[in-house]
C-alpha cells in the first residue's frame, strides 16, 4: 500500500492497492475483506506493517478508530445492519494468519445464523453457550 513504513513484500496489506482503500487516514486504511462473511465486511489496517496491535502507536490506534466510525457509518447507509461485530485476531494462538495487525468490522444481520448469541465467545464452542448452564 502506498505510504506503507516499513513494508513486508509478502504481507498481502503491505502489497495491497490502495486504490481498494474505502476510507484513508495518513496512518491507516479501511479495505473490504477479500472473503467477506457479510455485507460490508470490511477490515481496518495501519499503514505500517506491524503484527501485535500492542505494538501500534497510540496515534495508530487513534486513526484506526476514527476509520472504524467511518466505515460503520457508511455500512450503516448502504447496509443497514441489525448489529456489528469487531475483533481482532492478535498472534497466531489466537487465530491471527496475516501477520499485520488488521480489525474486522463484520455486519450482522438479523437470521443471518440461527443463534447469534454468544458473538466471539463461539471461538471455544464448548464454553460459548454459558446461559444454558445457568440456574435462574
Amino acid at each position: 500500500m502506498n505510504g506503507t513504513t516499513n513494508p513486508n513484500e509478502t504481507c498481502i496489506f503491505c502489497t495491497r492497492g490502495e486504490e481498494q482503500a474505502v476510507h484513508r487516514h495518513e496512518l491507516a486504511l479501511v479495505l473490504p475483506d477479500t472473503y467477506p462473511l457479510t455485507n460490508g465486511h470490511s477490515l481496518v489496517v495501519p499503514r505500517r506493517h506491524v503484527a501485535s496491535f500492542f505494538d501500534l502507536t497510540m496515534d495508530e490506534r487513534m486513526a484506526i478508530l476514527e476509520l472504524l466510525d467511518r466505515a460503520k457509518a457508511d455500512i450503516d447507509q448502504e447496509h443497514a445492519p441489525d448489529g456489528y461485530n469487531i475483533g481482532i485476531n492478535n498472534g497466531a494462538a489466537a487465530g491471527q494468519t496475516v501477520m499485520h495487525v488488521h480489525m474486522h468490522l463484520i455486519p450482522r444481520y438479523a437470521n443471518d445464523t440461527s443463534d447469534p448469541r454468544g458473538g466471539v465467545r463461539w471461538i471455544f464452542p464448548d464454553r460459548a453457550a454459558y446461559w444454558k448452564d445457568k440456574k435462574n
